[in-house]
């Protein structure tokens, strides 16, 4: 109670189009605006386990731009949604991706969280060619811990995402110690959160994979 009166503590649903019909998410959408949510973190979703590509649900959506549109036509949400400094894995190159992500915005989104990186030069240069592009919202940046050097192999791979030569030299250095590892990880992370606030980022998103003992260091060195 303390933290909401102090610093409006809120809560944000993540909703996807994965196995939903435009109805069904509707439904969603009118419960969690009966329950006072009032943030959305509207996103395509990940093709389901087993599946190498999307398919959209018969009656649902097939693009992330096409949920925002809905919710942004019929409910009083504030509506977030994604954004690939090294772009979406699907697309097929920088500029088609920019161009997916500009339609998204106009369709109602009001601020992006980026997917993780590990060089803020490439945040930097994206937050540059979405600001040309004409995107005007937030962007917050998204900053992911590493706790152990099979999790960032796996989440590079997944998200598209570039590990650094010489972070990841240092890490598999000491791949079989898995508290040095997390040293490393968290000290990268915080100079990463240092540098971008110096710059003016417009936010910091932490990926905890509910393990947020890395993420309150960070937050305390911070």
């Amino acid at each position: 109670k303390r933290i909401r009166s102090e610093i409006g503590l809120e809560t944000m649903a993540h909703l996807t189009c994965v196995g939903l019909t435009q109805s069904e998410i509707g439904g969603i959408l009118d419960d969690l605006q009966a329950g006072g949510i009032e943030n959305i973190l509207a996103l395509r979703g990940d093709p389901p386990k087993g599946e190498d590509h999307f398919t959209a649900t018969q009656g649902g959506f097939a693009h992330a731009n096409e949920l925002v549109e809905f919710i942004h036509s019929r409910w009083r949400f504030s509506i977030g949604a994604a954004c690939y400094p090294e772009k979406h894995p699907e697309a097929s190159d920088a500029q088609s991706d920019l161009d997916a992500l500009k339609r998204k915005v106009d369709a109602g989104v009001d601020f992006l969280i980026s997917q993780l990186f590990f060089d803020n030069s490439l945040f930097y240069a994206f937050r540059e060619r979405a600001h040309q592009a004409g995107i005007g919202v937030p962007i917050l940046a998204g900053i992911m811990p590493i706790l152990n050097r099979k999790q960032v192999q796996r989440f590079v791979q997944m998200c598209g995402a570039s590990l650094p030569k010489e972070l990841g030299g240092r890490i598999a250095a000491v791949e079989d110690d898995e508290e040095a590892v997390r040293h490393i990880g968290a000290f990268h992370a915080t100079l990463q959160c240092l540098g971008l606030l110096e710059r003016g980022v417009d936010g910091i998103h932490f990926y905890t994979l509910n393990r947020s003992t890395a993420t309150r260091a960070i937050y305390q060195l911070l």
